[in-house]
């Protein structure tokens, strides 16, 4: 038998979906719903970001979406991320016992910092995981100072 861990705020979220579509349903009907999710991005996809002396390395979890299907834009200092998971035999919905996993648009933005090396940024998919990989400049990365054993520190030493 699996164990499942238990999340009230997770069966609370899916009430207030259920309940917040079929009033839209009851108003605008079920063609408006549609429309309306996929408008404003249903979902976003979790992220690890984290830095070393190279860069920084934004991991996005996608699966089951197609690199084709994924959007990378940079305005101004901002990342956006866009695209869309289908959901599979979309006709074939009724079959279906459970879904909770998201589908539709999603959309994710990251505030770049100014030490990124913005012409540099690259983005590769593999596993259902996009990387994104932003460089920093050359004059930010960590160097080496190395230390002189001249008693005056701060002067060359004559010669």
């Amino acid at each position: 038998m699996a164990m499942i861990r238990y999340d009230p705020f997770r069966e609370l979220m899916q009430l207030q979906h259920q309940l917040f579509h079929q009033n839209l349903e009851q108003s605008y009907g079920a063609a408006e719903v549609e429309q309306t999710e996929q408008a404003a991005g249903t979902w976003s996809p979790l992220a690890d970001v984290f830095e070393d002396s190279d860069g920084i390395t934004l991991k996005l979890d996608l699966p089951e979406v197609d690199a084709s299907d994924v959007e990378i834009q940079i305005e101004g200092n901002a990342l956006k991320l866009r695209g869309e998971r289908k959901l599979e035999q979309a006709d074939k919905r009724e079959g279906y016992h459970r879904i909770e996993r998201y589908h539709g648009s999603f959309a994710r933005t990251f505030t770049l910092p100014s030490t990124v090396e913005m012409e540099q940024i690259t983005a590769s998919s593999r596993d259902g995981v996009v990387r994104i990989f932003l460089p920093k400049k050359a004059e930010t990365k960590p160097r080496q100072i190395k230390v002189q054993t001249d008693p005056v520190v701060g002067r060359p030493q004559k010669q």
